[in-house]
């Protein structure tokens, strides 16, 4: 059994926290919002704090999960972020999307503090985040990493160590680069069926088991072909990742053609009003 403080409590963060319970673990939970907080602790027990920094006290680790750069910045810096409150030697891990250049600053602030930083962004979405079989990808210290791997396997289903500070922003960026792609090779077949006449959920059925199968074909054809968007990774979230990714790419001389072009298909649903529709949403411009 650990001490952990959670910060952040959407739809990924509160899950997650409610996992670290079950394993055992004694949990204090911090949300900007304290409604959600007190939901949670109503629901898992365990205590929430008004703060980052007084979670954050006399805890092994402290795990976040909150919104971007701005966010993450906000709950480790300052008077009262978790920083000021993190004994030497605590390990903070955050499980945001954020650019592997406010990773490393605040792995570097966190250095000079004595206190651990794994980077550590999930994949896997809100129905990964309840049931526990998150992919995580990790930045940062080994040994650091293999203390925190226990805790992180509280709700992950696959975790490794990529790399040094940043290795895990990284990495994730090559998941929503991927995904992009997928979700809209995927939004154009089941248009491009529509448009012939086809049943899509019989060719489905079909082509899922050959060389088109995935994640996406799988979990969302059928949504997509009801037109069901209201649940998922929201396409506001996608943007902000995209944008992350297209920013690295300037800056480390990458080409991401498709992914450029998806992300302005994504602009396209934003103004359709769908900026709270799952990724899959992608269709609805296709129509």
């Amino acid at each position: 059994m650990a001490k952990v403080a959670f910060l952040g409590l959407g739809v990924m963060g509160f899950p997650m926290a409610g996992h670290l319970v079950s394993k055992g673990h004694e949990v204090t939970v911090y949300n900007r919002s304290s409604a959600k907080s007190e939901a949670w602790v109503a629901k898992h027990g365990g205590r929430h704090a008004p703060t980052p920094r007084e979670a954050a006290l006399g805890q092994d680790f402290v795990m976040a999960c909150v919104g971007n750069d701005d966010d993450l910045r906000s709950v480790c810096l300052g008077p009262d972020g978790a920083f000021a409150g993190m004994d030497p030697d605590a390990i903070f891990v955050d499980h945001t999307t954020v650019s592997a250049q406010v990773t490393r600053e605040l792995s570097a602030i966190a250095a000079a503090k004595g206190l651990g930083f794994i980077d550590a962004p999930v994949s896997g979405g809100q129905a990964g985040a309840e049931n526990g079989v998150l992919s995580v990808m990790c930045g940062g210290d080994a040994a650091e990493y293999e203390k925190a791997e226990a805790i992180i396997a509280a709700y992950a289903r696959v975790c490794r160590l990529l790399g040094p500070s940043g290795a895990g922003q990284i990495a994730k960026m090559m998941n929503q680069i991927a995904i992009a792609g997928l979700v809209q090779g995927l939004a154009e077949a089941l248009a491009f069926g529509e448009k012939a006449g086809l049943d899509g959920e019989k060719v489905v059925e079909v082509i899922s088991q050959g060389a088109a199968g995935s994640w996406q074909m799988a979990n969302r054809h059928k949504t997509m072909l009801e037109g069901k968007f209201d649940f998922g990774f929201a396409v506001d979230w996608m943007r902000k990742d995209l944008g992350i990714c297209l920013s690295t790419a300037r800056e480390i001389g990458a080409s991401l053609p498709v992914t450029a072009l998806v992300d302005q298909f994504y602009a396209d649903v934003q103004k359709m009003g769908g900026g709270r529709n799952d990724t899959s949403s992608l269709i609805r411009r296709l129509r």
